[in-house]
């Protein structure tokens, strides 16, 4: 019995770790580059932009769960979409609150990157 409360408490501990390491790189791969290409059209194609540009989004990875990032993403791309059922995502404080939490995260990661 007692090598069973052992091996549980061992895998609690190695679950916990998974997910302490998965929330913390919780952004594949794919999206980074996208994001990475993104900011490199907008200010620049040097080596100087592409390292402000990484370190752009690993610090909103650091701030946003990938999910949230998503999401806002989603907003402000059917904010650009035009029709009367769209105006929901203009006005909505759900919405709203989204797109903030973006902005913000993008706010700290221009202050610490750039």
């Amino acid at each position: 019995m007692r090598g069973l409360v052992i091996a549980l408490t061992l895998l609690a501990g190695s679950v916990s770790a998974q997910t302490v390491e998965q929330r913390l790189n919780d952004y594949p791969t794919a999206a980074r580059a996208d994001y990475v290409f993104a900011c490199m059209a907008t200010n620049g194609q040097g080596r100087d932009v592409l390292d402000k540009c990484s370190c752009s989004i690993d610090t909103i990875a650091s701030i946003l769960p990938y999910d949230n990032y998503v999401e806002a993403e989603t907003v402000l791309s059917l904010r650009l979409t035009g029709g009367e059922r769209m105006s929901i995502f203009r006005s909505a404080a759900f919405a709203n609150n989204m797109v903030a939490d973006l902005r913000r995260a993008q706010a700290e990661a221009e202050i610490v990157c750039f």
